[in-house]
């Protein structure tokens, strides 16, 4: 259902809410039901140790503790980056909602079982692309790719092995702003910054 914009905020929203995840995970409930395609889906912003940035759609798997879950070849460019930055920010927009959360912090790489127990929930299609992959690299051809999934299907009948870089990332957040649309550009935003007493909320102007 798609929210009316001309409608005042909810009370909660500018008065009641202490703890950002809390909120996070309301708004992600109702992108579920609201959202045609992958409410999971996220701009993930990187840079490198100079500070050139590079973004791209990743998809968030899970929130845990106070981070955000995705998982990457640690080889693409994004891995790279974070090798050598691990200061990375995401953009979630919900479109039907007229909403968007950002979120800034650094990253690190999830335990090995937990990329092992990911990597083998996918489909078997998956799994065999992401060992093909050379992801960010150059490609000859299209068919040289199909060749190299073919191979490894047949090379493990089997279980696919998740290759070792392949991995699962997780953004530990310091600040997350919540932005709601409404009329006039009279938008709503707010602001949790992660300090050593927890989560101080300052209201933004528009």
């Amino acid at each position: 259902m798609r929210r009316d914009a001309t409608q005042p905020a909810r009370q909660e929203f500018l008065s009641h809410v202490s703890d950002p995840f809390e909120l996070f995970l309301e708004w992600m409930q109702e992108a579920e039901a609201a959202e045609p395609n992958d409410p999971n889906a996220v701009a993930l912003a990187t840079a490198t140790s100079d500070g050139t940035p590079s973004v791209r759609m990743v998809l968030m798997k899970k929130v845990e503790g106070q981070g955000f879950c995705f998982y990457t070849n640690s080889e693409s460019q994004k891995g790279q980056e974070l090798a050598e930055n691990p200061q990375a920010s995401m953009c979630f927009h919900w479109k039907s909602l007229r909403r968007q959360v950002r979120i800034s912090g650094v990253v690190s790489e999830l335990p090995p079982e937990d990329a092992d127990a990911y990597f083998h929930s996918r489909s078997r299609g998956s799994q065999r692309a992401a060992l093909a992959s050379r992801q960010s690299r150059p490609l000859k051809s299209r068919g040289l790719l199909e060749v190299m999934v073919h191979e490894y299907e047949l090379a493990y009948p089997d279980q696919i092995p998740r290759p070792p870089h392949w991995k699962g990332y997780s953004l530990k957040a310091q600040r997350i702003e919540f932005w709601q649309d409404r009329r006039d550009r009279m938008h709503d935003r707010v602001v949790f910054q992660h300090t050593a007493e927890g989560w101080s909320k300052t209201l933004l102007y528009p």
